[in-house]
């Protein structure tokens, strides 16, 4: 039997992207927070419950940015902030594991595959808006905080936090591609020995 390097390749990078993923999620969504609660003053955990919305009431986003407009920013619900996180979480690690898969077809350098990254992140963001909230909010009841999400959290907003979404998760996997280049240049140097002798 076998091993096909290709799809070995591949996994690897899937692997990598949804760790990248991961990092870049958590860089997004404190980066958003941080908005939320400095610029906006809507409630530093807002951002969280406007995610968590997708599937349930947004009662704990209302409560927050009412709380925000009388003075506290800081108003906590950890079961609408714990479902609003692993969304989010989960969604990068998806994205990222697909960005991954993708990058690992082509031999990209470490300045290419972060600006790829950074274009990928306009990618989502996009499909997001237009294609994948709208849908999702329709299929689970999240409404209009969902279907709206651009556009409450704001366009400029919306866009910084998938740029650095991408930039990460292109980081990522830019500072582990020499590593793998190594690994399968390690790979083939047994066969082409054997070849040769």
């Amino acid at each position: 039997m076998t091993r096909n390097p290709g799809r070995g390749r591949m996994g690897r990078w899937a692997t990598l992207g949804a760790v990248g993923g991961v990092l870049g999620g958590l860089l997004m969504i404190t980066y958003a927070m941080v908005v939320s609660f400095a610029y906006k003053d809507v409630g530093f955990f807002t951002p969280l419950y406007h995610i968590g919305t997708t599937f349930s009431a947004p009662d704990a986003m209302m409560a927050s940015m009412e709380a925000a407009m009388g003075g506290s920013g800081f108003h906590f619900e950890a079961g609408p902030a714990a479902l609003g996180f692993i969304v989010h979480i989960l969604t990068g690690a998806v994205a990222g594991a697909l960005f991954g898969a993708l990058v690992s077809l082509w031999s990209l350098g470490r300045g290419m595959t972060v600006a790829a990254g950074a274009i990928f992140g306009i990618v989502v963001m996009l499909g997001n808006a237009y294609i994948g909230l709208p849908i999702v909010a329709e299929v689970f009841g999240g409404g209009e905080p969902i279907a709206d999400m651009p556009s409450m959290a704001g366009w400029g907003t919306f866009t910084a936090e998938h740029l650095i979404f991408g930039v990460v998760l292109g980081a990522v996997l830019a500072a582990t591609s020499v590593r793998d280049r190594r690994h399968d240049g390690k790979a083939e140097r047994p066969s082409s020995v054997a070849s040769s002798s």
